[in-house]
């Protein structure tokens, strides 16, 4: 459906996703975050309503039919609905609501959202006049990842027809049709007994300190505290011979493994630090992006489970001394820590290309996060 007609010497030119296509991840203006880092919804179905504008009456009836007609099809985990809006009215005027959980919506006033997903040309930019808008419905499996694609009908079939196809979803943990394992290698033995005590016995006597993490400010990566993210203190070992005996292991028990199933031969490693989600602190860690090694060095805890929602509910609690190693375009969490200490060792280990990059990388950092050097 078109808002007006283009300017006729620029012929619109729209992107098209087709069903099964990853999807771009972006960052937007939304109800609920003016930076929405669109890759960390993973983990459920996702349903992105292109809708436009509210303030006509197909736009109206859209709203109203996820809104208020359908409302309880959207709970956050199993389905979560972004809507999309071009028209600063629609936030003014409070006709895009978001209703938790479940619905939110993003002010997509620059076009950068529309122009990703084919809902606006993307060779037309704002300030350039009116511009056609395809308007449709867009279904996500938690890997996000295209599955299903509405467009709007003129007599607003499309809106029954997407209900429609949410309920019979099937679950999340068999979206592909039967519970998927995430690509991860769960590795026994890393650490002996003996050495999993030394090091807790480290942090019990030293004590760690609040850990935050690092998050992309106005370009820059800038160090940030947030306890609604993460809650976990670290101890950082500076003891050289420590260090290697950690090299150590590490070198003869995790690389093998990695260079076998992934291809890759890690040379650096980064971070020695025993860290402590605690019970009575709420310790956990929402998803993030990273490289990262998981170490546990006890285990009389419940909670503290890596898992890996673009790959089902499924989470991954290693025995003591044992590893789960993850690559860093995964999405993964930690649960929250319900009953005693969850103590482990968490570094990353990335080769010398991966240095290099790094090094090239000081230029964004902020002014409180340390230049690497290679």
């Amino acid at each position: 459906m078109t808002d007006a007609a283009a300017p006729e010497s620029l012929q619109p030119a729209y992107r098209v996703l087709q069903v099964g296509d990853p999807v771009p991840w972006f960052k937007q203006n939304s109800t609920s975050n003016p930076n929405f880092s669109f890759d960390t919804v993973a983990g459920r179905y996702i349903v992105l309503c292109f809708y436009g504008m509210g303030s006509d009456e197909v736009g109206r009836a859209t709203l109203a039919s996820f809104q208020e007609e359908h409302r309880s099809l959207f709970d956050d985990d199993k389905i979560a609905l972004f809507g999309v809006s071009v028209d600063p009215s629609d936030q003014s005027e409070g006709r895009a609501k978001q209703i938790l959980p479940g619905i939110r919506h993003f002010w997509d006033f620059d076009g950068v959202v529309g122009r990703l997903y084919g809902a606006l040309p993307r060779n037309v930019q704002p300030g350039q006049g009116s511009v056609p808008i395809r308007r449709f419905w867009m279904v996500l499996n938690p890997s996000l990842r295209v599955r299903a694609i509405f467009p709007f009908e003129e007599n607003g079939g499309d809106r029954a027809k997407v209900m429609a196809y949410l309920r019979d979803l099937p679950p999340v943990s068999h979206y592909a049709g039967f519970e998927l394992p995430a690509p991860v290698l769960v590795i026994p033995d890393v650490f002996e007994p003996e050495f999993c005590r030394h090091l807790i016995g480290l942090y019990e006597e030293h004590g760690g300190e609040e850990s935050g993490f690092m998050r992309e400010v106005n370009g820059k990566t800038v160090a940030a505290h947030d306890p609604n993210h993460k809650r976990r203190k670290d101890y950082t070992i500076d003891d050289p011979n420590l260090i290697r005996q950690v090299q150590h292991r590490i070198i003869r028990r995790i690389n093998p493994e990695i260079e076998r199933v992934h291809f890759f031969k890690p040379s650096r490693m980064e971070r020695y630090i025993v860290s402590c989600y605690a019970a009575e602190d709420g310790g956990h860690f929402r998803a993030h992006r990273r490289f990262a090694v998981s170490i546990n060095l006890n285990g009389d805890f419940e909670g503290g489970e890596v898992s890996f929602p673009e790959y089902g509910p499924r989470s991954y609690k290693a025995p003591p001394g044992g590893a789960v190693v993850f690559s860093c375009p995964l999405l993964h969490a930690v649960s929250k820590v319900t009953r005693g200490r969850r103590f482990a060792f968490l570094p990353f280990l990335y080769d010398e290309a991966a240095a290099k990059i790094r090094e090239a990388n000081n230029a964004n950092l902020g002014e409180c996060v340390g230049a690497y050097k290679a």
